[in-house]
């Protein structure tokens, strides 16, 4: 646990908190890919507990990625140096699939892709 994290966040503080989330996620990097994995669209959902628990919903491009065991742990290791963030659970899931499209326009330039 986060020892900056003992006190539960306000309403405010957990929107406050999202923000430093994503902000952190943008410095995670798939090392196939030179986008950040939010931009990516890896991220299906971030959630921020009244407890400071952050509940991470993420995918991968393929289910077979070289990452798929790592990239989740970089994201909670990451994520639990973020201000106000007691822990961090986070689930890889595959449903949706990821497509293209959930790639943000900043990462599609990029890539070339627009």
């Amino acid at each position: 646990m986060n020892d900056r994290a003992a006190d539960a966040p306000s309403p405010l503080n957990k929107v406050l908190i999202e923000g430093d989330v994503i902000e952190a996620l943008r410095t995670i990097y798939d090392p196939e890919i030179p986008v950040n994995i939010y931009d990516m669209g890896l991220i299906y959902a971030i959630d921020v507990s009244d407890d400071g628990v952050v509940k991470v919903d993420m995918t991968l491009t393929a289910p077979g990625c070289p990452v798929a065991v790592s990239l989740p742990i970089d994201v909670k290791e990451r994520l639990l140096h973020v201000r106000g963030v007691a822990d961090v659970v986070v689930e890889v899931v595959w449903d949706p699939p990821w497509t293209p499209d959930r790639m943000s326009e900043e990462a599609k330039l990029e890539l070339g892709w627009l």
